[in-house]
């Protein structure tokens, strides 16, 4: 089953001529297949570099990012198409094109990597599939600007779901959405984490993680500062320096 893993993993963005940013910072991180792992810590300390690196949309200045051992800065076309098929990605960037409707954006999504699903009926029933899980069944033909915010956000995770991926990595999924809403999204995610596919989240939500209790990561400043299995929120453990 695949891993995901960081060794050594360092990323530095340009701000200028002069000046440079190391987002993440000689990070070294193993997530196995089944987990369900929530990242947590303040604005800017590097949590959605993080989920980059791991989801393959971010590669490395120093340091490698691994899928089932495979270096994915360096992979051939073929496997980089199989990890993106594998790996299911909701960003804070919106996603949905808004001259596109649900049924067609979530139907793009299925032509990433092999282009496995060719019928246009074959897509249709993954469409509405995912749109079903995440409680939006009815939605095929609506655009974005017709959806409430939490509405383009079940959109979304349905977009990253469309392909049947082996992991979700998940950046705030849940910002700004009523603690209803949240709550559904999550026990969408628990149902889908217990049968097999591992979730990464990152979070600002201290409810979500101190109920569930699953293993949290806590990043200050581009670096792990804690790794709890069964942790709360900014809980630290393990020889990690204290915030």
């Amino acid at each position: 089953m695949p891993t995901l893993q960081l060794q050594n993993a360092t990323k530095v963005y340009r701000l200028g001529w002069r000046r440079k940013l190391e987002a993440v910072s000689d990070i070294n991180l193993t997530i196995q297949q089944g987990e369900f792992v929530f990242v947590v810590g303040s604005s800017g300390s590097g949590k959605s570099t993080l989920l980059g690196l791991l989801g393959g949309r971010i590669t490395t200045q120093r340091g490698s990012a691994h899928f089932d051992n495979v270096n994915m800065k360096y992979c051939t076309p073929i496997a980089r198409s199989k990890i993106r098929q594998s790996i299911g990605m909701v960003c804070q960037q919106d996603a949905l094109l808004r001259r596109l409707i649900i049924r067609d954006s979530l139907a793009a999504a299925t032509k990433i990597g092999l282009g496995r699903f060719s019928s246009e009926e074959r897509i249709d029933e993954k469409v509405v599939k995912a749109l079903g899980v995440v409680g939006l069944s009815g939605a095929e033909n609506k655009y974005p600007v017709e959806l409430s915010a939490s509405e383009r956000r079940r959109a979304e995770l349905a977009r990253a779901m469309i392909n049947s991926p082996s992991i979700l990595i998940l950046d705030e999924l849940t910002t700004n959405l009523d603690e209803d809403t949240g709550w559904d999204l999550m026990q969408v995610l628990m149902e889908i984490n217990r049968r097999g596919t591992t979730v990464v989240m990152s979070t600002q939500s201290s409810s979500f993680v101190n109920i569930l209790r699953r293993r949290v990561i806590t990043l200050s400043d581009g670096r792990i500062v804690g790794d709890v299995k069964r942790g709360r929120y900014g809980e630290l453990k393990g020889n990690f320096p204290q915030l």
